[in-house]
């Protein structure tokens, strides 16, 4: 080895560990960087048996990181569609306490306030002159139809709340993908050149990973560099260029509404239309929320709702003039002139009320609850107590058993179409809060699975600092081998000087 390979050498080393240092230092800084990947500074001898850094080097795991996007994807679609779950729910959030008929005197639920009218025209029933009794009744009946509004009104606002936060994923990810056509571009031009892309492949992952909270994603690596996605069911995203996301809110949901599908260069991929819809990530969730989840719910409330009006029904009394139709009584609903089937019921949980000619906080009789005639006072084909009496209980009877009779209810609702009005809202609570605690127990393992698939992703591509203080050990005695040598020839350097 002559002195000047020796100082070749030498400085070689030194070029190459203070490459090695700064990287190592740049991985201890990021250590705790959300989405920073190790880098590795790779080595290569030189020409003249030298050392030099030809290249820096992630690590990465394709596989791990396809499960923590896929684990990302189902945990923000059980969420979304756990959250809006969970607000449904608090319309059946019954008290335990009842009274002693067994009725759930604070329950807020449509079966507890079906419960709670039953109790009250039992009561009437034992005590048909008194007034209190029928006020009570009326009261009972008008709070029933106020929940299953209040419960109506929030199933719309649950559906209008994710019609809303559809149109804001959208947003979010037209954005997310025009961010990620500025990093694969800077990618593919730093790959052509040589330079150290480390950053950007990881600022690219960090995208594509906030991208499958919104939907299923997939990617693939071309030849140059650039990284191709696409959803869950095959649709494209990227491809070079990004591609459009499109959504037009729908507004204010109600019963028998529809709302409006997510396209991706005008192709749907939502919705019943949709040839390949996606399948998982928050849009996902909030679809099946807003298409599917709420509106059977809503099909429930309206079951309930058209089966009161069924059961309270008044029909015609006289000897006389027979055949008149019968008429909404006790319950009815602004312009309903008819007594509608369970396959017309749509929208009533919405708009059903108590008549105003039996309540009295709008000027009508209560006791017309006991006599008949609600439908029309002017009437008397509809009064079941035509001779006036105060001890009359044969009306009373008749909607009490109503309200235990089997009728037919619309398959809509999900629940059985044969069974009693009090049998149906009962299944309909129990539907509610087993939907409930299914949602909560799919988005708390979803999410143990997003933290587990993170964690190995971390431990595989993350930053240990305990090697990354032993890699500067070796750095360090690597320096000092490298000075000896230095030293050495410096050495005989100034002895071959002083020679001459």
């Amino acid at each position: 080895m002559t002195l000047a390979s020796a100082l070749n050498i030498a400085n070689s080393s030194f070029r190459a560990i203070g490459a090695q240092s700064a990287n190592i230092a740049s991985n201890i800084a990021n250590a705790n960087t959300p989405g920073y990947s190790n880098e590795v500074a790779n080595l290569a001898t030189t020409s003249y048996n030298g050392v030099m850094v030809f290249s820096i080097t992630r690590d990465a795991n394709a596989a791990l990181a396809a499960q923590v996007q896929g684990a990302t994807s189902d945990s923000a679609m059980q969420s979304a569609v756990s959250t809006g779950i969970a607000t449904l729910a608090q319309t059946v959030s019954d008290s335990s306490s009842s009274t002693s008929t067994g009725a759930l005197s604070n329950g807020a639920s449509p079966s507890a306030m079906i419960a709670n009218l039953q109790s009250a025209l039992t009561t009437y029933e034992a005590a048909p002159n008194n007034l209190a009794s029928a006020q009570a009744a009326v009261a009972a009946a008008s709070t029933l139809a106020a929940s299953l509004n209040s419960a109506s009104h929030t199933v719309a606002q649950v559906r209008t709340q994710a019609d809303s936060q559809i149109a804001q994923d959208v947003s979010s990810v037209n954005s997310l993908l025009t961010q990620f056509q500025t990093v694969n571009n800077s990618i593919i031009s730093g790959q052509g050149t040589g330079a150290n892309i480390g950053t950007l492949q990881d600022q690219r992952d960090q995208l594509v990973a906030q991208l499958s909270k919104y939907m299923g994603v997939s990617t693939s690596i071309n030849s140059n560099g650039s990284m191709a996605i696409f959803t869950d069911s095959g649709s494209t995203l990227f491809q070079t260029a990004p591609y459009k996301l499109t959504f037009q809110a729908s507004g204010s949901l109600g019963p028998s509404m529809s709302g409006n599908q997510v396209l991706v260069n005008g192709v749907p991929i939502t919705g019943a239309s949709a040839n390949t819809p996606i399948q998982s990530g928050e849009i996902a969730g909030l679809v099946k929320l807003r298409d599917t989840v709420a509106p059977q719910y809503q099909s429930q409330l309206d079951q309930i709702a058209g089966g009161l009006i069924s059961a309270f029904q008044e029909t015609d009394q006289s000897a006389t003039n027979t055949g008149l139709p019968p008429q909404p009584g006790l319950f009815t609903a602004p312009g309903l002139t008819s007594v509608p089937n369970s396959s017309n019921f749509t929208g009533l949980a919405t708009s059903i009320q108590v008549n105003a000619a039996a309540d009295p906080a709008q000027g009508g009789t209560p006791t017309l609850l006991r006599d008949g005639g609600i439908s029309d006072t002017s009437n008397i084909d509809y009064t079941y107590n035509s001779t006036g009496q105060t001890g009359y209980t044969g009306r009373l009877q008749l909607l009490i058993s109503a309200l235990g009779a089997a009728m037919s209810f619309s398959s809509a609702g999900g629940l059985p179409t044969g069974t009693s009005l009090t049998g149906y809202a009962q299944a309909s609570v129990s539907w509610v809060q087993a939907a409930n605690q299914t949602a909560s127990s799919n988005t708390t393992y979803q999410q143990s699975l997003l933290s587990q698939a993170s964690s190995a992703l971390s431990n595989a591509t993350g930053v240990n600092l305990d090697s990354e203080l032993t890699n500067m050990l070796t750095i360090e005695s690597s320096y000092t081998a490298s000075a000896k040598l230095l030293t050495a020839a410096n050495s005989m350097l100034q002895s071959l000087l002083t020679a001459v």
